[in-house]
């Protein structure tokens, strides 16, 4: 049957599907992204694509004899065309129901002309169905051409043969781990090479083929399904006992198990979003409702599936403004777990300012979600003990553009908490120059700190400026008691700012 009369089976949306998985080696990435965005517009079924290629077709054969053959429409592909459905299947396969796969699965079977590259695929399909079926993987002429193999390497030391295959397989895995390939990589790998064992194609030629499929795997995967890559994972372990060493050392992944199926289905949507460079429209907004229906533990599962510690800083912003849309009234938990996936790794690596992007995204969180901001970026950044003057810089625009004076109160209350250096110093300074409400209490500690940290800060301006705060914005609330223990601080300064501030202390009553 002609190309032009079978795509004439299918409607329009279809038709994409078909041509992207007749596309070549990369058809089932290509087709998942044809997918990807079918499903986020919500014009795509998957089950309705499947059942039509098990409709029943009568076409001419190819001798007089039959004229006429009955087969299912997916034998009238080529082979090309079901070696990549299949691999397009398996990589959907987590939101797809066993009872429309299994049909399809069947249908193939009954291709007249089967390949051993998609028998080995229909039972492996089956096998991580949990269908019982006891065919081998290989075909004969692999089995025979796998003991030849063996045979060669009888005779082989410890230090040869098998061992030293073995040795540069665990150190391609370990470069490839370095590379940010997934483990679904890996076991696609070795079924290609299963594969090219059972071809007559030569060596060399295959091999390139394989290298070729491996990168074309692991990008694609690391791009468009890392949730379904993790799942898959886990569900291959079974199928390969004879993983390296290096491999079974590697800490397991975490499965999005947990999440519910609409929830997995949104995680690729949301991906194609922050891969996407056009504008956000009011639909795409409405993807991020989502993270309204995850529990804490859920949504940290589904931040470290999109990665958002490595988002770049342009789209911040845009991400910011979906999250804060009037449509989300998103929770402290809610807000506090996006802070720290999408800030908190970012302002600690600050070797430089912070980007205009990236101050405009803390800067809305801030406004709208003061008291998370204070606990899951701001506190930890002052905890952190290599916190410098850029942390320094952005968290002293925080506080005076987007703090109120309660939020403000409570950022001192976390500083008396932590080890002073010159970047903590400024943010104090800051603090006090917004003319805090103090109670007696809380000034108190804070007197208590100065003396116990100054004689670290003999030489530095930036204490005596903040002493110097002290002594002229909240004279009120120093005591005759406070007078004493700031006096000896006072005596064993070596700045420029010593008289000053020991004449500014002088001024102020005994009480």
């Amino acid at each position: 049957m002609e190309a032009g009369m079978i795509l004439s089976r299918f409607d329009g949306q279809s038709k994409l599907l078909v041509r992207a998985l007749l596309s070549g080696v990369s058809g089932p990435f290509r087709a998942l992204g044809v997918f990807v965005k079918q499903h986020r517009a919500g014009d795509m079924s998957l089950s309705n694509f499947i059942e039509n290629l098990c409709r029943v077709e009568i076409y001419l054969g190819d001798t007089k004899v039959q004229p006429l053959t009955v087969q299912p429409l997916v034998c009238l592909f080529p082979t090309l065309f079901k070696q990549n459905l299949l691999s397009f299947i398996h990589l959907v396969q987590p939101i797809l129901p066993q009872s429309t796969v299994l049909p399809l699965l069947n249908c193939l079977e009954q291709d007249p002309h089967p390949s051993p590259w998609v028998t080995a695929l229909v039972r492996q399909a089956k096998r991580s169905m949990g269908v019982c079926d006891e065919g081998l993987l290989c075909s004969p002429t692999c089995s025979e051409r796998l003991k030849e193999l063996s045979q060669r390497f009888a005779g082989c030391g410890p230090t040869g043969g098998w061992a030293k295959c073995l040795s540069h397989q665990t150190e391609e895995s370990e470069s490839q781990r370095a590379s940010g390939l997934s483990e679904l990589g890996t076991q696609r790998k070795r079924k290609s090479s299963l594969v090219s064992l059972d071809s007559d194609e030569d060596g060399t030629g295959q091999k390139n083929k394989r290298m070729k499929m491996d990168v074309c795997v692991s990008e694609c995967i690391e791009t468009k399904e890392p949730s379904l890559t993790e799942k898959l994972s886990g569900g291959l372990e079974s199928d390969a006992p004879t993983e390296s060493l290096a491999e079974e050392q590697q800490p397991a992944p975490e499965h999005p198990c947990d999440l519910p199926e609409h929830i997995k289905v949104t995680v690729l949507q949301l991906k194609e979003l922050l891969e996407s460079q056009t504008e956000w429209d009011q639909s795409s907004n409405d993807v991020f409702k989502v993270l309204d229906e995850c529990d804490p533990t859920q949504l940290e599962l589904l931040c470290n599936m999109l990665r958002f510690p490595d988002l770049p800083d342009q789209i911040l912003p845009k991400l910011c403004s979906s999250v804060l849309a009037p449509s989300l009234d998103i929770s402290y938990s809610t807000a506090a777990t996006l802070i720290r996936s999408l800030l908190l790794e970012k302002v600690l690596s600050l070797s430089e300012p912070a980007s205009r992007c990236l101050v405009t995204a803390a800067s809305s969180l801030c406004s709208h979600c003061p008291r998370p901001m204070c606990h899951a970026l701001i506190e930890p950044v002052l905890q952190d003990k290599s916190i410098g003057n850029h942390q320094a810089e952005l968290l002293n625009r925080l506080i005076e553009g987007c703090l109120d004076s309660h939020y403000r109160l409570l950022v001192l209350q976390m500083t008396l908490k932590v080890a002073w250096n010159e970047a903590v110093l400024s943010i104090i300074h800051s603090l006090l120059d917004t003319k805090l409400d103090l109670s007696g209490e809380v000034f108190t500690h804070f007197g208590e700190q100065l003396v116990s940290q100054g004689p670290q800060f003999t030489k530095s301006v930036k204490f005596a400026k903040m002493i110097l705060t002290v002594l002229t914005k909240y004279s009120t609330h120093v005591t005759a008691a406070h007078k004493h223990s700031l006096s000896g601080c006072l005596a064993i300064n070596e700045t420029f700012l010593k008289k000053p501030l020991q004449a500014a202390l002088k001024r102020i009553p005994d009480s």
